[in-house]
Order: structure tokens, then sequence, then C-alpha cells
């Protein structure tokens, strides 16, 4: 069972606004070859930072209307949510160790 949560327009705001912990949001899609590529570093920092970080998945084929409210139009695009707000993000495949210092220090 993976630590990520799948984020849709029923829960975004008690998972992602409204959660006591930073929240890591990886905006992706099946079809996505630079997303199937940071998937395995996403969900080993899910279970790294379990209790402390929150990591959610947004498909966007499936939930484009976060996407559009967020004004995704290229993937992957990971957001860092604290207390709420957007704190960071950054377009594009990443290595784990980049992705990991977009949110270590907000912990």
């Amino acid at each position: 069972m993976s630590a990520e949560v799948t984020i849709t327009s029923e829960n975004f705001k008690s998972e992602v606004l409204e959660s006591s912990l930073p929240v890591l949001v990886d905006f992706w899609a099946e079809w996505c070859m630079p997303c199937r590529m940071i998937s395995p570093s996403v969900e080993q920092l899910a279970e790294t930072y379990k209790g402390k970080l929150k990591v959610g998945k947004v498909n966007v084929d499936e939930q484009s209307e976060i996407a559009a409210q967020f004004g995704i139009i290229s993937i992957p695009t990971l957001f860092i949510f604290k207390g709420g707000q957007v704190a960071r993000q950054k377009v594009g495949a990443l290595p784990k160790h980049e992705i990991e210092n977009l949110f270590k220090d907000l912990l």
C-alpha cells in the first residue's frame, strides 16, 4: 500500500488545504513519461517522510478542474503546500534529491 493519497476535487480541501502537515502534490498523467520517471522517487519520499509530509497525486486527465485552478500547463508539476498555501512549485522531471530539497526545510 502506497503512502501517497489520490487527490480529487472532492478531497482536495481536506487533504491539501486543511492538512496540518506540509503537502507535496504531484500533478501527473498516465501517458506522461517524465511523470512515470519521477514516480518511484515520489513514492520513496512519501514512505521516508510519512508522518511529517503528506504526498498527494493529482491525475490531470481525471481532475482537470484542479489542474486548471493551479494553471498546470506542463507535467509533471510539483507543488508544496504549507498551511493551505502554495509554498513552492517546480515543473519537470527532477532527481529525487531536488524533489526532497523542495520541502525539507519546511518540515
